[in-house]
């Protein structure tokens, strides 16, 4: 009779068991929650910290401070491996090839916003530029992930009163626009096209912006699935709602948010409430925005990973603050996060401590 009973208790156990083990075979490729660190993480390294230590199971590296030291380092401790990747950066380039300086409405290279400086993002000579230097990481290391960055048009929004001119208005930009759309743009000085454009076709210069920037994100993301199919694509960018300095998210810098949703893996908003003059708790109100409005708009929901604020600019955020954002950044639909940047943890030992 013991025998008996035992055999059936054994069964009810094993039966119990059997759905969770049925769930845990079929969410065996699925992420953990993503815990990251965004800039150069290394340095918390040769600090003395490890990844682990710290309960980080993914970095975000800058591409110029990924090397293979580091990235043997953070596979040893278990971290997932994604390389920020800065598009439509075109600081340095601009300088040694003028003819990728975004030119604007009046026919004079747009100056640098503040510390940003864009490029034209139809110059062939940059696209190809910028997937060589792709190709070379992908053939290199064998990544999580390629999060483009900078794709956008030339401007800042990383600030309180960002800095938005007209761009770009070169002739290779508006010879392809007017090729698009069939027509004849009048004029003979880029001043004189550019007025035009903005005031008679103002609606199709806009979306025939945001398709450019959709190209790349279509173009680089073919280049990380043919080299390393199981990479994910995430793009950070700029996170204002539609309505924000005059719509100008769509209008300035050409993103469409939707359309990246379709285009990307992960969406990456960048959550810095300090630098947008924002309380702590718009981080979490804007994933709730997102989430509405990318749902009923796009095929397949991508992952939702923000990255919030630490670094301190153009105040200061305590620690508790910081903690704040990372709860906040957390909520539905975030399925991971990340923070801003290795050298603000340096910089207080309490926020190492969040």
């Amino acid at each position: 009779m013991i025998k008996i009973l035992r055999s059936i208790i054994l069964i009810l156990i094993v039966s119990s068991l059997l759905p969770a083990c049925k769930r845990t075979d079929e969410d065996r490729s699925a992420l953990p929650f993503i815990k990251g660190i965004y800039g150069n993480p290394g340095t918390l390294l040769e600090a003395g910290y490890s990844f682990d230590s710290l309960g980080v199971n993914a970095v975000f590296v800058r591409s110029i401070s990924l090397n293979p030291e580091f990235y043997e380092a953070a596979r040893d401790q278990g971290c997932r491996v994604y390389v920020e990747f800065p598009t439509l950066l075109g600081r340095n380039y601009v300088e040694e090839n003028p003819e990728a300086w975004p030119i604007n409405e009046k026919g004079e290279q747009s100056p640098a916003a503040d510390w940003f400086m864009g490029v034209c993002p139809t110059n062939s000579d940059f696209r190809e530029y910028r997937i060589t230097q792709l190709r070379e990481i992908l053939e290199n290391y064998e990544v999580d992930g390629i999060f483009l960055d900078y794709v956008h048009w030339h401007a800042q929004f990383e600030t309180p009163d960002p800095i938005l001119p007209e761009t770009c208005f070169c002739n290779n930009c508006t010879d392809l626009f007017e090729a698009q759309y069939n027509l004849d743009i009048p004029g003979m000085e880029i001043s004189e096209k550019a007025s035009w454009i903005l005031k008679e076709k103002d609606m199709e210069w806009r979306k025939w912006r945001s398709d450019i920037l959709n190209g790349w994100v279509r173009d680089l993301g073919e280049e990380v699935k043919n080299l390393r199919p199981d990479a994910l694509l995430g793009i950070f960018y700029c996170s204002w709602y539609e309505d924000d300095h005059d719509n100008a998210l769509y209008r300035i810098l050409g993103i469409d948010v939707a359309e990246f949703a379709d285009l990307a893996d992960v969406l990456s908003p960048m959550l810095f409430h300090m630098m947008k003059d924002r309380p702590v708790e718009w981080v979490g109100e804007y994933l709730a925005w997102l989430s509405s409005h990318i749902s009923d708009e796009v095929s397949q929901s991508p992952k939702i990973w923000p990255i919030v604020q630490a670094h301190n600019n153009p105040g200061t955020i305590s620690p508790e603050e910081f903690r704040q954002a990372m709860i906040e950044g957390s909520k539905s639909p975030s399925t991971g996060i990340m923070m801003f940047s290795d050298q603000s943890l340096l910089q207080d030992q309490k926020k190492i401590e969040v």
